[in-house]
């Protein structure tokens, strides 16, 4: 028996780095999980299937951005299965930006950034809600970052994104708590997924961010995985508006 069994998910930014985790790490625990990805997903899905049981992940294509694409992906889930019981929203731009001061950063960028990281959160929760709420169950993940409690120079669209996904789980767990839903924050340290791998303008951070922590070592997806588990069972039943920090120990909270 898994602590998910019978649960249906939904992963944004799932068809690679700490998405692809995280979806692996759902369906292992009995969730039937859909991967939902501006890239091609299928082979992410068709892996875990093939390791964890025939449909425990489906893949379809999503810009959280746009509403339209949400609105097709949440009618996909609901006609498939009938309910979304965990939505963990964790598609976001910060892999492929680069350091800029806030006086040049363009107004594009900054509005692109807004739009995936904080406006797909919203756009989700919209269209999702309604169908928790007609179960009186729910389980949200905003995936935020420490950056937002200890800021960062020269990424500030990013950090304010991820500001304001802590205060966007904190409204909406006074709003959805009578539904039975949770919504929490699980803020992840710098970790070493395939973006930030793939991109030397962070090379340089990976020994200063390590000697800050109280555990010294690099932070590696895995190490979110026990923690987004806890929030998406019931072992979290009474855990709501709260974030979660997992940066071994680089923020005290």
């Amino acid at each position: 028996m898994g602590k998910l069994d019978n649960r249906i998910a939904i992963v944004t930014g799932g068809a690679s780095g700490i998405g692809r985790h995280y979806a692996e790490a759902l369906a292992a625990e009995g969730a039937k999980v859909v991967v939902a990805d501006v890239i091609d997903g299928s082979a992410a899905a068709n892996d875990i299937s093939a390791r964890h049981g025939k449909g425990a992940a489906s893949f379809q294509e999503c810009d959280v951005s746009d509403e339209a694409s949400v609105r097709s992906l949440v009618e996909g889930t609901i006609r498939r299965f009938d309910k979304i019981d965990i939505l963990i929203n964790n598609a976001a731009l910060m892999s492929r930006l680069t350091p800029q001061k806030v006086t040049e950063i363009d107004v594009g960028t900054w509005d692109k950034v807004m739009a995936v990281n904080i406006r797909g959160p919203f756009l989700m929760v919209k269209h999702v809600v309604p169908h928790m709420v007609a179960k009186r169950y729910g389980k949200i993940i905003n995936i935020g970052s420490g950056v937002a409690n200890r800021g960062l120079a020269s990424f500030s669209h990013y950090v304010s994104s991820k500001g304001a996904i802590s205060s966007f789980s904190r409204a909406l767990s006074r709003e959805l708590g009578e539904h039975g839903i949770c919504v929490n924050t699980l803020s992840p340290g710098f970790t070493m997924s395939d973006g930030i791998l793939s991109n030397s303008a962070f090379e340089s951070w990976r020994q200063p961010i390590m000697q800050s922590r109280a555990i010294k070592r690099e932070q590696l997806p895995q190490d979110l995985l026990g923690a987004v588990i806890f929030l998406s069972s019931a072992d979290s039943d009474f855990v709501t508006g709260q974030t979660l920090s997992v940066c071994g120990g680089t923020v005290n909270t």
